[in-house]
């Protein structure tokens, strides 16, 4: 129990540090403080999830910082790709395309951000999880379990409500039949815009999930003219 609350925090930890940091790229690029996680908190899970697979994986390699940049270039690369195709299939649409970026694999990932990641896997294995190790493992156990378990809950909650929010949206795309391409945007923005903060949020985080959601209500539309 303690092992699995352990990884869970460090999971949790790496999780928020990586929405931290796609938020600042979103307000340099943009100038817009935009929540940028599928969730609605503060964390961005294949931050966490891809964390723990170069920790358990590359660890022993630490000292080794060429060998470790390239593996954790391959692992990174394989893993965002996975979860996009995942996502897509789930969803019918890209939660974020690199089409436009140099180097690109099929819009899922690109050179720039496996080069980022590699960086990132070193920055994580020298410095950011051997800080994390010491400070958890300097809460008494049983603390440090039910600061997991407290936390694991909050967490499921987000994770079920999430889902609910992003399959309610895809029933509500779904019943859109405007005859004008140009009216499905303005209908699917409008719509959106006037459901919960949860929905706004959605649309806001994830343009490109949105805009392929629109360009899908167009071509299903187009098919039945």
């Amino acid at each position: 129990m303690y092992t699995i609350s352990y990884c869970f925090l460090i999971f949790l930890i790496i999780s928020f540090l990586g929405w931290v940091m796609e938020v600042i790229d979103i307000l340099v690029e943009t100038n817009k403080l935009i929540n940028r996680g599928f969730l609605i908190g503060p964390y961005c899970p294949i931050y966490g999830l891809a964390s723990l697979c170069m920790i358990f994986l590359l660890k022993p390699f630490s000292n080794n910082l060429f060998f470790l940049f390239l593996m954790a270039i391959l692992i990174c690369s394989v893993f965002e790709y996975f979860v996009s195709f995942l996502m897509e299939k789930l969803f019918r649409a890209r939660w974020w395309d690199y089409s436009d970026r140099f180097f690109n694999l099929n819009g899922r990932i690109c050179l720039r951000n496996s080069i980022i990641f590699g960086v990132l896997a070193i920055v994580l294995l020298k410095y950011i999880y051997p800080t994390l190790h010491h400070f958890l493992i300097g809460i008494p156990p049983q603390i440090l379990i039910g600061i997991a378990l407290i936390t694991f809950l909050i967490f499921l909650f987000d994770f079920i409500f999430s889902f609910n929010v992003i399959f309610r949206l895809k029933h509500t795309m779904d019943t859109i039949t405007k005859d004008n391409t140009e009216e499905i945007s303005k209908k699917v923005k409008s719509i959106i815009l006037q459901k919960s903060f949860f929905f706004r949020r959605i649309f806001k985080a994830f343009p490109t999930y949105m805009n392929q959601i629109i360009f899908i209500i167009k071509k299903n539309v187009s098919k039945l003219k």
